[in-house]
């Protein structure tokens, strides 16, 4: 990086090799794990949008370690899933959760082994999720949904490639899953069959299957104005991906050291947010959902429901004992950012 590398050749060299370098861009800290809903951020550095930032994203693929290092003043944005927000206030960690990234839309699947076709099927057997996370909420959600009470299976917490090996080798019965293991397991596993996905209407009304946008809270009270601006810059890479959605997957795909046919499963082709399985919110439906800006978001939700998204994820964790009790959402939401956005004049 150009600041670090003058910043070692002292004042005097600095004075008198580079009398013309400008203020140096500041750095901000970003972090996230292999997936294309966080692709947005290598956009943003590819492109430039961020001028005045050095956006610097980090691929890390377990989310407590990014949090963690938020903890140890390492980080300053993290990208993960929405449910986390909860249980990282009640250990202590100095985070907000300031933005409801994107939803999703069919990627996420309750896949059965052959012969489980109903939720009655899966009593007393075993289930593979993310425990603590949310696939583990959309298994117990849908299992009482369907009559079936929430612990009435046994979830094993193994994820990704080890739950397709055990779905494949007959050791759980049923796993909930991320493209594209999702479609992979049922290509390889002849007999099953998906059990539930994320596009039916229930689940993207209530936003239970989503992604977040974090930073720690002393990125967001000391340097609030490059908080906003690294938020800005997300958002203008969203823009920016819809109007160049072939060239954007490709950076994607570049940047997480994906195929672009996964990106584009994940993700679409056109740029219209709904030819794939995640659905982006851009700036206005996010700060919709923040409750920072009028109207409603999409999918029948309702202005300022990041509210009850908190308040629902929260009583799951209680009775899963990962927390002791709901707190208030303030607690752990920040959607200021949004406003003061919002309030400027930015529509994305």
């Amino acid at each position: 990086m150009i600041w670090n590398s003058l910043r070692s050749m002292g004042t005097a060299v600095l004075l008198a090799s580079a009398p013309m370098v400008a203020n140096a861009a500041e750095e901000v800290k970003i972090s996230g794990f292999t997936w294309p809903g966080y692709g947005f951020w290598h956009i943003a550095i590819e492109k430039g949008l961020a001028p005045d930032l050095d956006l610097q994203y980090q691929t890390i693929e377990d989310p407590y370690e990014s949090f963690n290092l938020i903890a140890a003043d390492q980080m300053d944005v993290v990208s993960s899933t929405a449910e986390f927000t909860p249980v990282g206030v009640e250990s202590g960690l100095p985070i907000k959760l300031v933005a409801f990234g994107n939803l999703s839309n069919g990627t996420d699947k309750i896949v059965a082994a052959p012969g489980i076709t109903s939720a009655q099927d899966l009593v007393g057997k075993e289930v593979a999720v993310l425990e603590g996370g949310l696939s583990q909420i959309f298994v117990a959600m849908w299992l009482e949904q369907n009559g079936v009470p929430f612990d009435s299976v046994t979830y094993r917490n193994i994820i990704a490639d080890d739950a397709f090996a055990a779905m494949i080798g007959g050791g759980v019965a049923a796993s909930e899953f991320w493209e594209p293991y999702g479609s992979n397991t049922l290509k390889a596993l002849e007999g099953s069959s998906v059990l539930a996905h994320s596009q039916e209407p229930i689940w993207l009304k209530q936003g239970v299957v989503a992604d977040g946008h974090y930073m720690s809270e002393k990125f967001v009270t000391e340097r609030r104005d490059t908080a906003r601006n690294t938020l800005k810059a997300m958002y203008d890479a969203i823009s920016w991906w819809q109007e160049n959605p072939t060239e954007g997957n490709q950076i994607i795909a570049d940047g997480m050291k994906m195929s672009v046919e996964d990106v584009e499963l994940v993700l679409g082709k056109d740029g219209s947010r709904t030819d794939g399985g995640l659905y982006v919110y851009d700036f206005m439906e996010a700060a919709q959902f923040c409750g920072s800006a009028p109207g409603n978001p999409p999918f029948d939700q309702t202005n300022g429901q990041i509210n009850d998204h908190w308040n629902l994820v929260s009583e799951w964790w209680v009775k899963f004992n990962l927390i002791k009790s709901v707190q208030a959402p303030e607690t752990g939401i920040e959607c200021e950012l949004h406003k003061e956005l919002y309030d400027a004049g930015y529509r994305g």
